[in-house]
């Protein structure tokens, strides 16, 4: 008997980590529909346009889709208003909002959990990083409360959760009261190679906004004068380029082999923000390159410190700079790095997922074996 599954994501209106989990979860179960909260084909791939993507009213709404911020209010009704009858799982993958779908009965509601919601659960930390106005200041914290209840109410209709790493573990039990098994994010490892003779600069690469902490390796290589290559682009690209001296190259955002070749030759990887997992420091991993990187979140569960790089404990300049100098000491192995990484590919990740999500649906359906 086939497995009737149903994929669930918040939404679909930028391209990102989230997206990239979603279309190897899409290439495991490629008849699944996909419900979401709203659809921007201009802002994604052109191979979704192929996809069964099933949306909410809010699809229909004027703005939503490059401004989905101000609808906040909306999307717990959304997502509950979605009819996902016919299924034997629900699989969502989220970090907001998507696991709120009420399942029927006979499906088994699988959530593999990206974070419990940032700017509901870390509500300061977010609003310092966004910098929000006055007005916005003042009418949210009243919202984010009533947000904050749903949410851990959605949280218990849940019948399974996954975790992307051992950070979000522990915070899905701190915000919500249960626990939760890890499947680490694929990464597709063998895309990789490392150059045989790396060249002199270090590499930071990711979005350019305030959480990535790029300030930090700004002001550290500075501070060095050693070279210092930035991939990616973001609305603090003008503060950073303001800030960096002449040491430090803005390279904007490059295609995917152009990152290829940068990760194979840098000296080591710069990864100075705190992500729940972080693909990027695996991926350098996976061109043999040891990564620096602060010393929290998935980063933990990535790295192994003295062997395929290291930490620094402190969110600061000094911190980083004291890491980079140890690093400059060591000796690193790219096989034993690039071995490493191998433990994040996507077959691995679709293997474990698949085995969890049939395993799951035996257990709801009381045993019924599904091929």
């Amino acid at each position: 008997m086939a497995l009737r599954v149903a994929i669930a994501c918040s939404y679909l209106n930028q391209y990102g980590g989230a997206e990239r989990v979603l279309e190897v979860v899409h290439e495991m179960y490629p008849e699944a529909p996909i419900y979401t909260s709203i659809y921007w084909p201009e802002a994604l791939p052109a191979a979704y346009r192929s996809w069964d993507i099933r949306t909410t009213f809010l699809d229909r709404w004027p703005l939503v889709k490059p401004h989905h911020q101000p609808f906040l209010p909306l999307y717990p009704i959304a997502f509950e208003r979605l009819d996902v009858r016919g299924y034997d799982v629900l699989l969502s993958v989220t970090s907001a909002f998507a696991h709120g779908i009420k399942t029927p009965p006979e499906t088994r509601h699988i959530c593999y959990c990206l974070t419990p919601a940032r700017f509901l659960w870390d509500y300061e930390t977010y609003v310092k990083r966004e910098a929000l106005g006055k007005v916005a200041r003042l009418l949210l914290p009243p919202l984010i409360t009533r947000l904050r209840r749903w949410d851990r109410r959605a949280a218990d209709r849940i019948d399974d959760f996954i975790a992307i790493s051992q950070a979000v573990r522990e915070r899905i039990g701190r915000c919500y009261g249960r626990t939760a098994e890890i499947i680490y994010p694929p990464v597709d490892v063998r895309r990789f190679y490392a150059a045989p003779q790396r060249g002199d600069y270090y590499l930071s690469a990711g979005r350019l906004i305030p959480y990535k902490r790029v300030d930090l390796a700004v002001q550290a290589f500075n501070e060095l004068g050693l070279p210092l290559h930035i991939v990616g682009d973001g609305r603090d690209r003008a503060a950073l380029q303001a800030m960096a001296k002449p040491n430090i190259v803005f390279r904007g955002r490059l295609s995917d082999a152009e990152l290829r070749e940068e990760l194979a030759h840098c000296r080591a990887f710069v990864f100075p923000g705190e992500e729940d997992f972080g693909i990027t420091p695996v991926e350098a991993q996976a061109a043999g390159s040891p990564v620096i990187a602060y010393a929290g979140g998935g980063a933990l569960d990535t790295v192994i410190e003295g062997v395929t790089g290291l930490f620094f404990r402190e969110k600061s300049a000094a911190s980083l700079i004291d890491a980079i100098r140890r690093s400059e000491q060591m000796h690193w192995d790219s096989t034993t790095i690039q071995r490493h990484a191998a433990r994040f590919d996507t077959a691995l990740f679709k293997s474990q997922l698949a085995d969890y999500v049939t395993a799951a649906a035996s257990r709801h359906k009381g045993g019924i074996s599904w091929n």
